[in-house]
Order: C-alpha cells, then sequence, then structure tokens
C-alpha cells in the first residue's frame, strides 16, 4: 500500500502552491508535480507489496527456523539386521565417530574432512540433510563444535547452506561463500580451548573460504572426534531425511593435544534408523576415509 504521508505532503505542498499569488501558468506545473508524487507513491507501496523470491525468502525462512543438530540418539538395533559389528544406530546420525581419545591427556582438538557436495532429490514438500565434521556429541554429550553443509529439496529445487555451531546453541549460516552439488568441500573444526575455538569451511571448487570464531559456555570434553551426515532438527523436530545419494569424506583425520594424529582405524559406525528401517549404509574404506549411502 502507498505512503499516507506521501498523499497528504502532496496535497499539502499542492495547496500551499495554489494559494500563494504566482502566475497561473505554474499550475500545469503542479498538477504534474501532484500526479508524480502519488505516481512514486504507488510504485513504492507496489514494491513494498512484492513478495519474495528465490535466495532472499530461503534465507529469511531459514533465518526464522531454530536449526540445529542433536547429539547422537541412539536407538535399538533393528529386528532382522545380521553381519553388523562395531555399528550402532541412531534416529538422527550416520557416519564414523572415535569415541575415546588416545588417551586423557590427549583429547581431541580438530577434526578435518573433505566431501563432495551431492545431488540430492525429492518431490514435493521440503527435506534435507547435512554433512558435517565436529568434536564431541556422542559418548560426551554436553556439547559439540561442528561445521559442515546442509542440503535441502524444496518441491524439487535443491539449496545448500554451509553452517557453524557450538551446541548446545543453535547452527548459523556463513556468508559470503556459495556452494552447488558437486563442489568439493573441506570442512575444519579446532578448539583454542574447551570454551573456544573456530570453524572452516573451504570450497575448493569456487575458491571461496569462510571462518568463525566461536565461545561458549558449555565446555568441549575432547573425547568425540565425527564425520557424520545427520538427519538434523528444526523448530525442535527432525526434518524428513532427503535422498542424498552419497557422501563420501576422504582426508578423515582428528588431531589430539600433544600433535598425535588419528584417521578411522577403530571408529564406530553408526547408521540411522527411522520407522524400524535402516536408511543409511556406512562403511569406513580406509584411516581417511568413509562412505555414507543413503538406501
Amino acid at each position: 500500500m502507498f505512503s499516507i504521508i506521501s498523499i497528504i505532503t502532496a496535497l499539502c505542498y499542492l495547496q500551499s502552491r495554489q494559494t500563494s499569488k504566482v502566475e497561473q501558468t505554474t499550475h500545469t506545473s503542479i498538477k504534474m508535480k501532484f500526479t508524480a508524487v502519488i505516481a512514486t507513491a504507488i510504485l513504492a507501496g507496489t514494491s513494498l507489496a512484492a513478495p519474495e523470491r528465490g535466495l532472499a525468502a530461503r534465507v529469511k525462512a531459514r533465518a526464522a527456523a531454530a536449526r540445529g543438530s542433536r547429539p547422537l540418539q541412539s536407538v535399538q538395533e533393528p529386528a532382522g539386521v545380521t553381519n553388523k559389528t562395531n555399528v550402532q544406530y541412531s534416529s538422527n546420525w550416520s557416519g564414523a565417530v572415535q569415541e575415546n581419545p588416545p588417551s586423557a591427556a590427549a583429547t581431541y582438538t580438530a577434526v578435518t574432512g573433505t566431501f563432495t557436495v551431492p545431488e540430492p532429490t525429492g518431490g514435493s514438500g521440503s527435506s534435507s540433510a547435512s554433512a558435517w565434521v565436529g568434536i564431541d556429541g556422542d559418548t560426551y554429550s554436553e556439547a559439540i563444535l561442528q561445521t559442515g553443509v546442509d542440503f535441502t529439496v524444496t518441491n524439487g529445487q535443491a539449496s545448500f547452506d554451509a553452517w557453524y555451531e557450538w551446541l548446545p546453541d543453535y547452527a548459523y549460516d556463513f556468508s559470503g561463500i556459495d556452494i552447488s552439488a558437486g563442489d568439493e568441500i573441506v570442512a575444519i573444526v579446532e578448539s583454542h580451548s574447551s570454551t573456544s575455538g573456530v570453524a572452516i569451511i573451504e570450497n575448493r571448487s569456487t575458491g571461496q573460504k569462510v571462518s568463525k570464531e566461536l565461545s561458549s559456555s558449555s565446555p568441549l570434553g575432547g573425547i568425540n572426534a565425527e564425520w557424520i551426515v545427520e538427519d538434523f532438527e528444526e523448530n525442535g523436530s527432525l526434518v524428513d531425511l532427503v535422498d542424498f545419494g552419497t557422501v563420501t569424506f576422504t582426508g578423515a583425520e582428528a588431531k589430539a593435544a600433544g600433535g598425535q594424529t588419528v584417521g578411522l582405524t577403530g571408529a564406530t559406525v553408526i547408521d540411522i534408523v527411522q520407522g524400524s528401517k535402516v536408511v543409511t549404509d556406512v562403511t569406513i574404506d580406509s584411516d581417511s576415509e568413509v562412505t555414507i549411502r543413503y538406501v
């Protein structure tokens, strides 16, 4: 709707000009100015009333939603599952977790992993998943320092968001980085202390790199290191899990206090179970590579 103030201002302006002792030849000019003011007000009102579309609408909607991860939510092994050793089941996590640091003194201080952004598929409605690396959240559930990329399909259209989070706070999107299917992403989290650290996302395909220094009153334990595809939470409920195809973390590595490096050897595999069905298939391919498939 156009501005009432603009109309009142224009009317006052016209009245003052009409009552002034100037030549009548200016009357036509006055009417033209009045018309221009009204037209400008109408156009401004039309612009303000126009619906938001595309990226702006998605960013606004995402900002309004309380998006966040949750610690590992364990569930019972589903009936009929056989030949699975060193595997846990969860309603929200799939991937690989180092559940213990090298020693009590050598807790985890950094985790890194590289993955190619998948091309998720879906129909009507909205469904999502997220690939990330993090410290803690499995056997130590008081906090998680994590960063990664969300992939969402809304009515058949895919979108991607890079984010960081120090749970129990919510996740926040990075700005200044573009993400597309097929991009090669490096995700890194590093703790400076139990209550401060940094999250880094690098898009090797575009050359863009962003980082965020973080602090929290919820201290890390440095007990777990993980490489995860998650069915994350929005406004208190798990989102519908999207068919993300395959996500493979390469260069998977965790560093511990004192400089020790740990890979995936001995890591626990986690698969997502929803509705009594196992919906992911995780394989540790080597000491530095883990593959998570949607099935």
